[in-house]
């Protein structure tokens, strides 16, 4: 395969169009995520707001994952990044200074390239208030 070949020619991805159900993940791996989430989200985001530059997207993925009108599919990815954010074990340990949170960003990065438009921009303005408000405290 050179560079002028597409590795699979018959997959397409448009990152501005719905989720489609069909695709959400298997639901007891979603649930579990979502267990975890629930859980520890709120403490961890509590704890590294001031030291994660990424913590308003992590934030509004957070808020896309509650909103009842985000696609099964979409919230089954969102949970399964942020279930990655809370999770003590990880691909490069958090505790690391200066790379610590180097994978979480890039696992965000993917997923809000793959959102697309299921973020809204009702999510992020809540993302940038409860950042706020976290960062103030």
């Amino acid at each position: 395969m050179n560079g002028r070949k597409k590795a699979s020619p018959s997959v397409t991805f448009d990152p501005q169009a719905e989720i489609a159900e069909d695709r959400a993940l298997v639901p007891a791996v979603m649930r579990l995520n979502e267990q975890r989430v629930v859980a520890g989200f709120w403490p961890k985001i509590r704890k590294v707001a001031a030291r994660v530059p990424f913590a308003r997207e992590v934030l509004s993925v957070w808020y896309c994952a509650q909103d009842e009108e985000t696609p099964l599919a979409a919230k089954g990815m969102a949970f399964a990044a942020l279930a990655y954010f809370v999770m003590p074990v990880d691909a490069i340990p958090d505790f690391i200074a200066g790379i610590g949170y180097t994978d979480d960003a890039a696992v965000f990065a993917a997923l809000l390239a793959i959102l697309g438009k299921n973020l809204k921009p009702r999510h992020k303005d809540a993302a940038r208030r409860a950042i706020d408000g976290l960062r103030d405290d």
